[in-house]
């Protein structure tokens, strides 16, 4: 049985699953699917394609599904596809794909949004993500699997961001971050391997280890990144984490990656 308070607005055609809960003050258009266990607290606004997976989690005034801050959008039919058992917090936005980057925007499972945090079109978010008060990423970003973005974040339009990564907060990320990699600044600059995240996931200590010894050859002083890639794929080849990062810089990409400081290099 579903609980919609009488004041919220549902429009004819809108698909409303099981168990779903509707608060006070809530508009939920006409092409918006609503899986099972969905609960909208109050003063939510689920616009245009958009689905929302079971039992996630939606606060107040959060905007979802509206048209993408983008003037280039001219009213194509994209859509927002967001997973289950997500928590959307108070004032977060998400917006639909466009046709410049494939018409939709993804959303993973078991993420968290906090308050304030944007979506912008044309990301593709993994699961158990985790976006701080503020967070914003442009359009066409990626995010990896188990990524933290601090408070106040910024990341630029086309960046990628691997699994694993944390963003500190504050930064301004212009340029893509390696997977299990940690920035700060601005201009974000890599600051080494989130190694806290990777012993809260379980990571082995040897798999750390290797992580640690393959950063310090892919960033050293000495070579070309090219040479040192394969110095580093050559000597982890069957270590998949460290191979992880080594096939991300590889990969075709319309930013650069994201480096350490000089002196943190040195």
């Amino acid at each position: 049985m579903n609980n919609i308070h009488p004041s919220a607005i549902v429009e004819d055609g809108a698909q409303i699953g099981q168990g779903v809960t509707i608060g006070p003050f809530c508009l939920v258009g006409h092409e918006v699917r609503l899986d099972d266990g969905v609960s909208l607290h109050s003063h939510v606004v689920i616009a245009g394609r958009c689905r929302i997976g079971a039992n996630t989690k939606i606060f107040p005034f959060a905007s979802i599904g509206t048209q993408p801050q983008d003037l280039k959008y001219k009213g194509e039919p994209s859509e927002l596809i967001i997973g289950c058992n997500n928590i959307i917090r108070e004032h977060v936005t998400m917006s639909p794909g466009t046709e410049g980057g494939g018409m939709v925007t993804t959303v993973g499972n078991n993420c968290l949004f906090m308050v304030g945090s944007h979506v912008a079109h044309d990301c593709v978010i993994g699961d158990h993500v985790i976006l701080v008060n503020n967070a914003t990423l442009g359009g066409h970003v990626s995010v990896g699997d188990w990524a933290i973005l601090g408070g106040l974040s910024a990341a630029h339009q086309f960046v990628r961001i691997g699994r694993h990564a944390m963003i500190g907060g504050m930064s301004g990320v212009e340029n893509d971050v390696i997977p299990y990699g940690s920035v700060i600044g601005n201009r974000a600059r890599l600051s080494g391997l989130n190694i806290v995240g990777l012993k809260r996931r379980g990571f082995s200590r040897n798999t750390i280890h290797a992580l640690r010894n393959a950063y310090r050859l892919l960033f050293a002083p000495e070579g070309t990144m090219a040479e040192r890639m394969e110095d580093v794929a050559e000597v982890f080849h069957d270590n998949e984490p460290v191979m992880e990062i080594v096939n991300f810089i590889r990969a075709d990409a319309s930013r650069a990656i994201c480096q350490p400081a000089l002196e943190d290099a040195a």
